[in-house]
């Protein structure tokens, strides 16, 4: 075992907040990456996404996909950041995170299974983020 590795995981809370680090960065690109792929899905296919009640946030589905295609290209961009070690991207990550979680919940009725579980993706990545803030 090298002594960078159980540095990391011995040294209380750096390991902790290192791990947190990573997770959230991993968490934020994939998720990141699929609201792209929702969002090239409704530009591409208006008619993918079918609702069957009326919802107070109607909004057309192309959109919507505009709004997920950039959220998810910031996303991604962030994610990355965090990887990178960037403390900028920790506030901009849960700002985006918060951003995309509100967005896929006014998006409910297009696609509802898939849009809970991006949102419970994003309360992860809020999560992971907050527990580091204290953090360096």
């Amino acid at each position: 075992m090298s002594t960078t590795s159980s540095t990391r995981t011995s040294g209380g809370g750096s390991g902790w907040a290192y791990g947190t680090a990573v997770f959230a960065g991993v968490m934020l690109v994939t998720v990141a990456v699929f609201q792209i792929l929702e969002g090239i899905a409704a530009i591409a296919e208006d008619d993918i996404y079918v609702t069957g009640i009326k919802y107070a946030y109607e909004i057309d589905v192309t959109t919507w996909g505009w709004v997920h295609l950039i959220l998810g290209i910031i996303g991604v961009a962030t994610g990355l950041g965090l990887l990178a070690g960037q403390t900028w991207a920790r506030i901009v990550g849960i700002s985006i995170a918060v951003i995309a979680a509100l967005a896929n919940f006014a998006f409910l009725p297009y696609y509802p299974l898939w849009t809970l579980l991006i949102i419970a993706f994003y309360v992860l990545v809020i999560w992971a983020l907050t527990t580091q803030l204290g953090e360096g």
